[in-house]
C-alpha cells in the first residue's frame, strides 16, 4: 500500500494550524463550523487508516495461509505485520478514549440538569460553586448558582445570561461533543479541541454584546464570572462551554467585532478534500490487494 493510507493520520497538523489562525482572525459563527468539520474529517480519515491497516492481517488468516501453499505462490504483503498490529492497538485505545470521553460528556450533562427544577429556562442552584452553564437538552437550560449570583450585579446577570442563551441557541454544546470526540481518536486534534471552546465563548460573547448593547459590560461579566468560576475550589463540568481564556476575550470585547478572515476556512475546507481523496486512494489501494489475494 502506498503512503495514501499514512498521510491522513498526520492531517491533524493542518486543521491545528487553520484553528491557530481562526482563533485570533476569524469570525466565531463562521470558524467553529469549519473547524469542527475539519477535525471530524480528519479524525474519521484516522480511523479509516488505522481500520485498512488492520485488515492487512487478512493474510494471516488460516484459510488465506492455505491458498497461499496451494497455489505455490507468496502473496503480496501491503504493510509489515508489525504496523499492522501496531494500528490494530491504536485503533482500540482511540475508541476507548471516544467512549469515555462520550461518556463524561454524558455524566456531567445529566448531573447539571438535575440541578433543579426551572423557571422560564432558568435553574438557580443552591451551590456555594460559582457557575453559570448552558446545559443541553429537550428544552435547554441555563444553570445559574447562588454562588454566581453572589458576584455578579443586575446587569452582569443580564450579560452572562445572553451568553449561556447564545451557546443554546446555537448548540454549542455539539461543536464540543464533535471535536472532542474528534481529539479522543486522535491526540494531535487537542489544540484544535481548545480552539474550538475558545471560539464557541468568543461566539457567545458577540452574541451577548450585541444583545445587551454594551461591550464592555459583557467583558465586565465575562472577566468576574470566569474569575470566580476559576478560584472556586470545585472541579468545573466538563462540557467545554463555559469559562475560557479569559486575558484574551477580555481583550477581544473591548476591541471592535470580528470581520472575519476566509484563510482558515479555505485551508480547513482543502484539509477535508485532501483527507477524502486520500482515504479514497488508500482504499482502492486495499481494494487491488484483495484483489489479488482472492484472484491470484
Amino acid at each position: 500500500m502506498t503512503l495514501a493510507v499514512y498521510l491522513p493520520l498526520l492531517l491533524p497538523v493542518l486543521v491545528v494550524l487553520a484553528a491557530r489562525v481562526a482563533a485570533d482572525r476569524a469570525r466565531p459563527c463562521a470558524a467553529v463550523p469549519a473547524l469542527v468539520a475539519g477535525a471530524v474529517l480528519t479524525a474519521a480519515a484516522t480511523v479509516w487508516s488505522l481500520v485498512l491497516l488492520v485488515l492487512t492481517l487478512f493474510d494471516d488468516l488460516p484459510a488465506m495461509i492455505a491458498l497461499d501453499a496451494r497455489s505455490g505462490m507468496r502473496l503480496p504483503e501491503p504493510v509489515p505485520d508489525a504496523v499492522a498490529a501496531a494500528a490494530a492497538a491504536l485503533l482500540a485505545v482511540a475508541l476507548i478514549r471516544l467512549v469515555r470521553d462520550v461518556r463524561l460528556r454524558s455524566a456531567t450533562a445529566r448531573r447539571l440538569r438535575d440541578a433543579g427544577p426551572s423557571a422560564g429556562g432558568v435553574v438557580v442552584a443552591d451551590w456555594s460553586e460559582p457557575l453559570a452553564v448552558a446545559v443541553p437538552g429537550r428544552p435547554g437550560e441555563i444553570l445559574l448558582t447562588t454562588g454566581m449570583l453572589r458576584v455578579l450585579d443586575a446587569g452582569e446577570r443580564r450579560a452572562v445570561l445572553a451568553h449561556e442563551r447564545a451557546h443554546l441557541a446555537h448548540r454549542h454544546h455539539r461543536a464540543m461533543l464533535l471535536a472532542g470526540a474528534a481529539a479522543a481518536i486522535n491526540p494531535l486534534l487537542r489544540p484544535a479541541r481548545e480552539a474550538v471552546a475558545y471560539l464557541v465563548e468568543r461566539w457567545a460573547d458577540e452574541e451577548a454584546a450585541t444583545g445587551v448593547g454594551d461591550r464592555d459590560l459583557v467583558a465586565r461579566a465575562v472577566a468576574r464570572a470566569a474569575l470566580a468560576t476559576a478560584a472556586s475550589p470545585a472541579p468545573a463540568p466538563a462540557l467545554g462551554v463555559h469559562g475560557g481564556v479569559i486575558v484574551r476575550r477580555v481583550r477581544a470585547l473591548q476591541g471592535p467585532p470580528p470581520v472575519g478572515s476566509g484563510r482558515p476556512v479555505s485551508l480547513l475546507a482543502v484539509v477535508g478534500f485532501a483527507a477524502l481523496l486520500l482515504e479514497a486512494t488508500a482504499t482502492a489501494d486495499f481494494v487491488a490487494v484483495l484483489r489479488a489475494w482472492l484472484i491470484g
